[in-house]
């Protein structure tokens, strides 16, 4: 596709950044504090970054305004810096950028690469992919029963059978995940996306988003998730243990990346050390990071990293 110049540079200048080195990222959605399984995360995303001599940029995702909790940015940034995972470059935060989406949204709609989509969730519930209901339907952008559509994007093959016509821009106006982190991950120039094993699901949806404005998506890698005793993943709704929390009752910095760090292999059980000793450390044995994340090829399937 064609774009206006402003918004190629935007791309080219990612792609120049890209070339220079590794560059890696960590982008938690405000909604609460970090728990442990976000900074399990953070800490595997930072030593891949730091054992391959590169850069590890922090963005938070805060477009959903509804989910953002007041404080939880500071909260964020005061866990990552007590943990000693410090980041590369100033935050960055996707509130602040709406209008960098909005542009590419625009352009992409103005080529004729999107379509409006009236379809609800519950006409949509048990289909795995969208089935194109609307594709071919009269483009009809405005109000209807009070209700604006949403923004699909018309996927091209290969990755419309594994994900269907991908939503852009939700129906209420806000920007859709897919679209913001996709853009991202271009401008900022990331080479390789390391996240947690539950988005393994979203690399193709994301890579087609970058496909559609002729882009090469980054390498991407999915690490295993810190599951309770019952075998359920942690999480915010569920009120996992936060960072605060544990550092209010007094345990240090060391003690925690020795725990998670042991949760994952890397060093004995109540070993405390410090993310740097953890680094350098792994500098001498980067097979065993590496055997921990498991990587998409450029359609988006998972494959085997070893």
């Amino acid at each position: 596709m064609e774009l206006p110049d402003h918004l190629s540079r935007v791309l080219q200048n990612g792609q120049r950044l890209r070339q220079q080195g590794y560059r890696g990222r960590f982008a938690p959605t405000p909604s609460g504090p970090l728990h442990l399984g976000n900074v399990r995360t953070a800490l595997l995303s930072w030593l891949h970054a730091r054992v391959n001599n590169g850069q590890w940029l922090l963005r938070v995702d805060d477009l959903d305004t509804p989910r953002i909790r007041s404080g939880a940015i500071d909260s964020v940034l005061q866990d990552l810096r007590w943990l000693g995972l410090h980041w590369d470059g100033p935050l960055v935060r996707q509130s602040r950028r709406r209008g960098l989406y909005g542009s590419f949204l625009s352009s992409l709609r103005k080529q004729g690469y999107l379509y409006p989509c009236r379809c609800s969730r519950r006409q949509l519930d048990g289909a795995g992919i969208y089935p194109g209901t609307c594709r071919r339907l009269p483009q009809d952008w405005g109000l209807r029963n009070a209700r604006l559509p949403a923004w699909r994007l018309r996927v091209a093959e290969p990755f419309c059978a594994q994900v269907g016509d991908v939503v852009l821009r939700r129906a209420d106006g806000v920007i859709a995940y897919h679209l913001a982190t996709s853009i991202d991950e271009l401008a900022m120039g990331i080479s390789e996306v390391v996240r947690g094993q539950d988005l393994v699901s979203v690399c193709a949806a994301q890579i087609a988003v970058m496909s559609s404005l002729g882009m090469a998506s980054p390498r991407y890698g999915h690490v295993p998730l810190l599951c309770d005793p019952s075998g359920q993943k942690l999480s915010k709704r569920e009120h996992a243990t936060g960072v605060r929390s544990l550092r209010d009752r007094g345990d240090t910095a060391a003690q925690l990346i020795g725990q998670l760090a042991s949760s994952l292999g890397l060093v004995p059980p109540e070993h405390a050390i410090s993310a740097e000793e953890l680094l350098e450390e792994l500098r001498e044995r980067q097979d065993t990071l590496m055997s921990l994340i498991v990587g998409a090829d450029s359609s988006g399937k998972v494959r085997d990293r070893n």
